[in-house]
């Protein structure tokens, strides 16, 4: 039989083992608990657009993978690109157009995942407007932005004219006074304050008649991608599993939100996540096959095409600078 270990051997063995233990995990534990600190820019001030961020930092899932995010609202004066290229925000909420005009301006930006698989943007009109080919007579209200985004692309498409357009202010007025009026609007927002004011409205959604830029995208510098790859990688994962979790139970979200912005309705909240869901903005395309965030080269050529064919964009632009595949293409964050 073997020999017993003795009773103070083992004593001793046992006191070298547990303070080893307790050395190794001395050790261990500063790196274990080391968070990643990044600050992520929104465009806007919070709302359910925003909620998959929000519910990431709500239910601990950038803690999780090892990263400390602190969201800062963007809003009509603030430059989300200039902040970025500035090193003030390690990551940006942003819009396709924006970073392929950055790229030709030689900003060193870049678009490593989407939100949703189409913008947001389109037109609010009455009833009488059945699709976007109906809007011949109609006075059209465009924002400065929208000049030189959807305005060219829609003009083209449907044989518009600039003399139907005059400038949308962000005030419902105008169209609550004139039912021959069409106006600019997002998805999940302006409908809801018409309806409210007794108009009965139609929403027409670009992306439904081929607008094709992603929406609420998320962006960064191309030399964090590059030092950084996967502290990038694990910021685009939770941010997509905080939109899967989103859409399941928003109430962690939405409670931050409506902290940041006290302006912020739970109707409206309610109104904006039913027409996500509704639009399947998140969770249809290729997201539906290829999961949450995807972004492909066949969608960014669409949109560089768009562009430059409604001379928004240089031709000799190389695209492919504004956005990379590599931290989506086998995330699989399926809806």
């Amino acid at each position: 039989m073997p020999h017993p270990v003795s009773r103070r051997y083992a004593g001793s063995l046992g006191g070298l083992l547990a303070a080893l233990a307790f050395a190794l995990t001395s050790l261990a534990s500063p790196l274990a608990s080391a968070q990643d600190k990044v600050t992520f820019l929104t465009s806007w001030f919070a709302q359910a657009e925003h909620g998959g961020f929000y519910q990431a930092v709500a239910t601990g899932l950038y803690k999780k993978h090892g990263l400390d995010v602190s969201i800062k609202m963007g809003g009509p004066q603030v430059n989300g690109l200039q902040l970025l290229t500035a090193g003030q925000t390690e990551f940006l909420m942003s819009y396709d157009f924006s970073v392929l005009k950055a790229i030709e301006q030689g900003l060193p930006v870049v678009t490593v995942g989407a939100s949703f698989q189409k913008d947001l943007q389109g037109l609010m009109s009455y009833e009488d407007v059945a699709n976007l080919a109906s809007l011949k007579g109609k006075t059209i209200l465009v924002a400065t932005a929208g000049r030189s985004s959807w305005w060219p692309w829609l003009k083209t498409k449907y044989n518009l004219t600039e003399e139907q357009t005059r400038p949308y202010t962000f005030n419902l007025q105008p169209f609550l006074a004139d039912k021959n009026t069409v106006q600019q609007a997002y998805l999940s927002s302006e409908p809801l304050a018409a309806q409210k004011q007794g108009a009965k409205v139609r929403f027409h959604l670009f992306a439904d008649d081929g607008f094709p830029p992603y929406g609420t995208t998320v962006v960064t510098l191309q030399r964090l991608v590059k030092e950084k790859p996967d502290m990038v990688g694990r910021f685009v994962r939770a941010s997509m599993e905080g939109w899967k979790s989103y859409f399941a139970d928003p109430a962690p979200a939405n409670a931050m939100i409506k902290k940041d912005n006290p302006n912020m309705t739970d109707e409206q909240i309610a109104y904006a996540i039913a027409k996500l869901k509704e639009t399947k903005v998140l969770t249809g395309g290729d997201a539906e096959k290829m999961g949450i965030g995807i972004i492909t080269d066949a969608r960014w050529k669409r949109t560089y095409d768009t562009m430059v064919g409604n001379g928004l964009l240089k031709a000799d632009v190389d695209f492919r600078q504004a956005y990379t595949t590599q931290f989506v293409r086998d995330l699989k964050v399926m809806p």
